[in-house]
């Protein structure tokens, strides 16, 4: 069907918990597009735990999907408002007898016994992180930030190439840290730096994990810049600045 947002039966263990109590649990999650950059979970609203989900009175209208009732959940003494959502009716079949939660309203939620941040992985999207000897120079302004024959390269899927550089070859004295923290399910929690060229100043222009999760941990400790707002010289030759959702 034209437009119809992508379903996908998952096949991870899924569990969500609120409150200090598992309020649910299944091995049949789907995965659903909603959003162009990653899926969200439906649960099967039978591997919720009873007494967790409560009308809110609310619906929420999607073009899609179609009306859903917007539910409060309810965990011992913990109460997220407004933060799950069924489709007694939808427009797509399989989204039937399903819940979706918000993410952010849960303490925490579990693929299999690990612990995923953010939204789910999407099984379409990759990281690889290869190390390389190429040239690197980052340039702003006219200054060079960076220089180095021993990037770390990532590699992730819609996004163009990053490239991780040791503080040993950044010029960390024009670099200074802000309060800004984005968190990624591939990477983890990144910390970001401003950047005092002497001709201007450059907000959150570089970034680093400090403790990325385990499957990025290549990159710890080391800077990036965004490609797509600073001049990057790979192997002497100037990269053009990438389109994306960042710039």
């Amino acid at each position: 069907m034209a437009g119809r947002v992508k379903v996908e039966q998952g096949h991870k263990r899924v569990r969500i918990q609120l409150g200090g109590a598992m309020i649910a649990d299944t091995t049949a999650p789907l995965l659903v597009w909603e959003k162009p950059y990653y899926p969200t979970y439906y649960l099967p609203i039978s591997d919720v735990a009873p007494g967790v989900l409560v009308d809110s009175g609310e619906t929420e209208r999607s073009p899609s999907r179609g009306t859903a009732t917007v539910y409060d959940v309810h965990a011992n003494r913990a109460i997220a408002s407004a933060s799950a959502y069924a489709y007694a009716e939808p427009n797509i079949e399989e989204l039937a007898d399903h819940v979706a939660f918000i993410w952010s309203a849960m303490d925490h939620w579990y693929e299999e016994d690990e612990e995923v941040y953010v939204h789910p992985r999407d099984p379409y999207s990759r990281v690889d992180i290869l190390q390389s000897s190429r040239h690197i120079r980052v340039e702003i302004d006219g200054v060079t930030v960076a220089d180095s024959h021993q990037p770390r390269m990532l590699f992730e899927t819609g996004l163009p190439v990053r490239y991780y550089l040791p503080k040993t070859d950044v010029r960390m004295d024009l670099l200074t840290p802000t309060d800004l923290v984005t968190a990624c399910p591939y990477k983890g929690d990144a910390g970001y730096w401003t950047v005092d060229t002497g001709v201007a100043l450059h907000d959150n222009v570089a970034w680093s994990y400090a403790f990325p999760v385990k499957e990025s941990a290549e990159i710890a400790g080391y800077v990036c810049f965004y490609n797509e707002t600073v001049d990057i010289y790979v192997d002497g030759e100037l990269e053009s600045k990438p389109k994306t959702h960042f710039a």
